[in-house]
């Protein structure tokens, strides 16, 4: 494997950074703050931080076809207008838990916005369980519900040929894959394309990369890595240490996308903690 260079690009100090996005027409990467309630933007190449404040924790961004970004705020689906930093709610869900929100969420290469539900953590990784639920919102604005008694609804990402779904409910410590039918949306014959030990701390966000490589993010514990999958064998290929704990997502971006971009998080940190790791909260391009 070849060496990697790892830089903090961005000290933003985040207390839960995560859903990274690369938007290519503006060379920028767009992150959330899940509870301080911000959707940031990054210019790489100017290198000033734009960001939105909103009325609750907002767990995942993506880019609109028709313009500026969708949001998971709360337990809505929402547009967001960038320009003049107005909110439009497009579809709700799990009306009857209140103490629920979104979580990871992405974009699938037909519009469909997919993303899952949890109930408020705690403490890190300690809630109620088994009260989230995975969903997506279509390009019509309907919302359908895939499955419920999900723990922490966290990555997710399809193959390079749209036809396996991957997804991670963070306390199975289970990269799962699901068969795709990109036409109509369904999925289908889940099963487990790699199953961690709990040693090695509790899986996040994942990526998915040409050759079929997928990569998720430890974050929670004190992992300090970030692994490489080759999603169909659920093979190993290198891991990648990072100087922080609380890895959350990543993401591909930059010139020919050679770059990754990986979030994490300071939140659950004591004084100790913060003085030996005072990149937490950053971001950071591998």
């Amino acid at each position: 494997m070849s060496s990697v260079k790892i830089e903090c690009v961005l000290p933003e100090n985040c207390r839960c950074g995560e859903s990274p996005v690369w938007e290519e027409a503006s060379n920028s990467l767009l992150f959330v703050d899940i509870p301080a309630k911000k959707v940031c933007r990054w210019d790489s190449l100017g290198k000033g931080v734009q960001q939105v404040t909103v009325d609750a924790p907002v767990s995942s961004v993506a880019l609109r076809q028709s313009g500026g970004y969708v949001a998971t705020i709360g337990t809505k689906f929402c547009a967001l207008n960038w320009e003049d930093q107005t909110v439009a709610v497009l579809g709700t869900v799990d009306k009857d838990k209140k103490n629920n929100r979104f979580n990871d969420g992405k974009v699938d290469p037909a519009g469909r916005y997919f993303a899952g539900t949890m109930a408020e953590e705690t403490a890190p990784a300690v809630l109620e369980r088994h009260q989230g639920s995975l969903y997506s919102l279509f390009p019509d604005h309907h919302v359908e519900k895939y499955f419920d008694q999900v723990d922490i609804s966290n990555g997710l990402d399809w193959s390079l040929d749209h036809k396996i779904f991957y997804y991670i409910d963070s306390l199975s410590y289970s990269v799962d894959a699901f068969d795709y039918d990109l036409q109509t949306g369904k999925i289908s014959n889940r099963r487990s394309v790699y199953k961690l030990e709990k040693e090695e701390q509790i899986p996040d966000g994942i990526t998915s990369f040409p050759a079929e490589v997928s990569l998720w993010a430890q974050h929670k514990l004190s992992g300090k890595t970030f692994n490489k999958i080759f999603g169909p064998l659920g093979k190993r290929l290198q891991t990648v240490k990072l100087p922080v704990d609380k890895t959350t997502s990543c993401c591909f971006g930059g010139k020919d996308y050679s770059e990754m971009y990986v979030t994490c998080a300071r939140d659950g940190m004591d004084p100790k903690g913060l003085l030996q790791q005072p990149q937490a909260g950053g971001i950071f391009k591998v």
